[in-house]
């Protein structure tokens, strides 16, 4: 479901109510069939080495992929109820005190007071797509395309339905591998999403907007995105054409074969607007073979809060290039701090690897198993030097602090939070309170928005981040959240990790 950001909104592309849809025309694909070299002059500027003509190639057989593939792609729809809680939770009319002719006289406060205090339970249904890998009913999906899930049904090309099983689901990877009781099933071709280039034709089948077996084709548009909110995955992007239903999905390479999982795209408007996002095969089948084996997945953790190196940071550190993962924070007892790891440091590079930036170490250390050694090349004080650290493990909703895009990010809540500057504070007439900079993760989805200012938790005012992070590391399950958003106040509750 959509989540939106300063900019744009990244869309997870499953969708949660399906009506008429009407006006969609058939996509036309337009290739050439030719083999026959380019022919157009090259300017006499360009450097020889560059001068020779690129041969043609022939588009992929589109009609044999989706002959060959559309039987193992399923259609998921899925049922359940969503908690909705209201503003004014257990803590009373006025949680920082007062009362009396101001409180009972209050609109905001008599609004509370007729709202139920439970949180109430309304039916939600979802749908998306999946794609069978063995022939006995196993099938990759999305894991929020399961999510919050009491029954699953999987609809084959056939028109057969069956109930789900979800064996287990990675929020971090956005992973589920569900079963069916069948056998005999068609399945798909695995292939090898590290051989992929930027350039390569794809091809998406799924389910957008419920509309059966729906091809689109695009080509690889680039390669190892790291997303808001999704710094273990390193996403394909194509072009491909990817809409809500289309989620769970395959990704086919132009020889018929899985290269993705289509999960999000970059929209405005909650739909595809040229750019889309699938989870490489190879990071899916390691998740799915955890899943299958053991039903949970476990993830490597290092302990670090990082934040990209840019041209300032990088005359400031004297790196030669802007490049590395900056730590900001090492998280106390943790496999970068036993191993030595400190604030200031630039990690360089990561088994032998080079790191261009946070996201890219955030995935390789997610991408390590829990238990193995792990050799940093880090950057500190001018020189450079060699760490060994043997990495811990995380748990599947744990974000780990493996990178982090802003220190003060606390990533249990996915809030960006600063205190309210005394302008502010006059202003707006508060005491105090957090100004939301940036909102993901469960934060985003309980529908905190940047610009927001917390005020309080679980009925106790917050001046600081301090407090708030005590707040947080006292609770398990939730924490209830005050909330100012312009003239309102309301109570947000906020699930933790």
């Amino acid at each position: 479901m959509p989540v939106q950001s300063r900019k744009a909104a990244w869309a997870a592309a499953g969708i949660f109510s399906v009506g008429a849809v009407a006006g969609l025309a058939a996509p036309t694909l337009l290739h050439t069939a030719s083999n026959a070299p380019l022919t157009a002059s090259v300017p006499a500027t360009v450097p020889s080495a560059v001068k020779g003509a690129i041969p043609l190639t022939t588009a992929p057989n589109y009609r044999a992929i989706v002959a060959q593939n559309s039987p193992a792609v399923v259609g998921i729809q899925t049922a359940g109820e969503m908690k909705v809680s209201s503003p004014q939770g257990p803590f009373g009319m006025n949680p920082f005190g007062g009362g009396g002719d101001d409180e009972r006289n209050n609109p905001l406060f008599r609004f509370f007071r007729g709202m139920p205090q439970q949180p109430n339970a309304v039916p939600m249904r979802a749908q998306g797509s999946g794609f069978i890998i063995s022939a006995d009913g196993l099938i990759l999906s999305n894991a929020h395309v399961v999510d919050g899930a009491r029954e699953v049904t999987v609809k084959l090309s056939d028109h057969r339905e069956f109930k789900a099983k979800v064996l287990g689901s990675d929020k971090a990877s956005d992973i589920a591998v569900l079963k069916i009781d069948a056998k005999n099933l068609p399945v798909v071709r695995i292939g090898n999403s590290d051989a992929l280039n930027v350039g390569d034709y794809v091809l998406a089948i799924g389910e957008p907007f419920g509309l059966e077996e729906t091809a689109t084709a695009g080509i690889v548009s680039a390669k190892a995105r790291s997303l808001p909110g999704d710094g273990y995955v390193p996403f394909i992007q194509t072009d491909a054409a990817v809409n809500p239903g289309n989620s769970g999905g395959p990704l086919f390479d132009a020889s018929g074969a899985v290269v993705g999982i289509n999960s999000q795209i970059y929209s405005n408007s909650g739909g595809y607007q040229g750019v889309s996002f699938a989870i490489p095969i190879n990071v899916a089948q390691q998740v799915a073979d955890q899943i299958v084996k053991t039903g949970k997945v476990t993830h490597g953790r290092l302990g670090v809060a990082v934040q990209s190196v840019d041209q300032s940071l990088a005359e400031s550190f004297k790196l030669d290039a802007p490049a590395g993962a900056l730590v900001s924070k090492v998280e106390p007892d943790s496999a970068a701090d036993k191993a030595g790891v400190k604030p200031g440091d630039v990690i360089l590079a990561y088994n032998g690897e080079r790191v261009n930036d946070a996201g890219q170490l955030s995935m390789r250390v997610n991408n390590t198993p829990p238990g193995e050694k792990a050799t940093l090349r880090v950057w500190r004080e001018g020189k450079e030097t060699t760490l060994t650290a043997h990495i811990a493990s995380a748990s599947s909703d744990d974000s780990g602090e493996a990178a982090a895009s802003n220190a003060a990010d606390e990533p249990k809540l996915g809030l960006a939070l600063r205190p309210l500057t005394a302008d502010e504070r006059r202003e707006s007439g508060l005491s105090g309170g957090l100004v939301v900079e940036d909102v993901q993760g469960r934060a985003a989805q309980a529908g905190i928005q940047p610009g927001d200012v917390v005020l309080g938790v679980d009925g106790k005012a917050v001046t600081s981040l301090d407090q708030l992070r005590e707040a947080a590391r006292n609770h398990r399950k939730s924490l209830a959240l005050l909330i100012q958003r312009g003239d309102d106040r309301l109570f947000v509750p906020l699930a933790l990790g």
